[in-house]
């Protein structure tokens, strides 16, 4: 910011140093943005007459407003920052987006926040061309904040119905088919599924009223999908304990230890993303279960981090940095349309899945 005259409050202005320097002020703006048409002479003359004024230069965020265009977009989420760098599905979505915008030479501004008030004045201060949305949970708040910025914004995985968001994912209820498909093909019966979120907040085992009344319409259909392929098996689906977790390690953990509390536990999981699996994997082995000797494990979203864990995991792969592709272009290209579009998946068969040791 530029600083003031002593004795008076009113910051520099370009006007200032233009009149100091004894040039137009067309020409003195042109010092600072672009140097190369005024000559060396009147450049240095001007720089002068600033550094003794104590003017660093126009302020950016100006000229970008007035511009109209900030080439930039903002990355939101409600969960916390390291979000970003922790969770595998992020990284992975965010190599897509960022390989789009260097294409562009756009910038990526990551909007994230411990609590709602700071995530709202966030996203109403983020200097972005608009928003992609991380709608894992939180979504229909994140979805409404970002409404009252009037900017572009795409939603990914949103998770419930609505029909005016432009929004990029995929087919879960045909990608929790193959994954159950594929365990019940290997013979097995008993099964258990570790779920995403079906409402904020909340975690633990899930009746069938949970599942109805879901505000995350991803999750319910995944749900629906590992179901709809037992179902072909014979397997009564009213017997399959389903657990909610936050897709975090403590309720993945918590979740798991529930359901192997049963008498006649699970011989496979149906994790809802590779994260939960893959903590699964190292619960199982910490006490001693086999993977997939024991019990087999199966993951959903095809992160890089699945094909080198020990054993490495079968999963629904889904076309994670095309999705950050397509939403990034979505704002870069932005032409007042709302877009959804529905992406394939298909099943990546590893280590971490085999027949169970017992016909079941």
């Amino acid at each position: 910011m530029a600083s003031s005259t002593e004795g008076n409050t009113r910051p520099i202005r370009l006007a200032d140093i233009a009149k100091a320097a004894g040039v137009s002020h067309g020409t003195a703006s042109n010092v600072f943005s672009r140097p190369e048409i005024v000559r060396e002479e009147v450049r240095e003359r001007v720089k002068a007459a600033a550094e003794a004024m104590g003017y660093a230069g126009p302020d950016p965020k100006g000229r970008l407003l007035r511009a109209g265009k900030v080439n930039a977009i903002g990355v939101a989420t409600t969960e916390p920052l390291c979000y970003f760098f922790d969770d595998p599905f992020a990284r992975a979505m965010m190599a897509g987006i960022s390989q789009a915008c260097d294409a562009t030479g756009a910038g990526i501004a990551l909007v994230s926040a411990g609590n709602e008030e700071k995530l709202a004045w966030n996203i109403q201060s983020a200097l972005v061309d608009g928003f992609i949305l991380f709608c894992i949970e939180g979504g229909s708040r994140l979805v409404e904040l970002t409404r009252e910025r009037k900017l572009p914004f795409v939603a990914l995985e949103l998770g419930f119905d609505d029909d005016t968001v432009s929004a990029i994912g995929v087919d879960n209820v045909a990608g929790a088919r193959l994954a159950a498909q594929h365990l019940a093909e290997l013979g097995h019966r008993r099964f258990a599924v570790l779920a995403l979120p079906f409402a904020d907040g909340s975690t633990g085992p899930v009746s069938p009223e949970k599942v109805r009344t879901a505000l995350y319409t991803g999750t319910r259909d995944r749900l629906v999908g590992y179901f709809e392929a037992f179902s072909r098996y014979g397997v009564d689906t009213a017997g399959i304990p389903v657990y909610e977790t936050e897709n975090d390690e403590a309720s993945t953990r918590a979740g798991l230890e529930t359901i192997f509390a049963s008498a006649e536990p699970p011989t496979a999981i149906l994790a809802m993303s590779d994260r939960i699996a893959m903590v699964a994997i190292e619960w199982l082995a910490a006490r001693g279960i086999a993977v997939p000797g024991d019990v087999s494990v199966v993951g959903f979203d095809g992160v890089p981090d699945a094909a080198i864990c020990d054993p490495p995991l079968t999963t629904v792969a889904q076309p994670i940095a095309e999705i950050g592709r397509r939403a990034a272009r979505t704002i870069l290209d932005f032409d007042g349309t709302v877009r959804r579009e529905t992406l394939g998946v298909e099943l990546v068969v590893r280590a971490s899945s085999g027949p169970p040791l017992k016909t079941v």
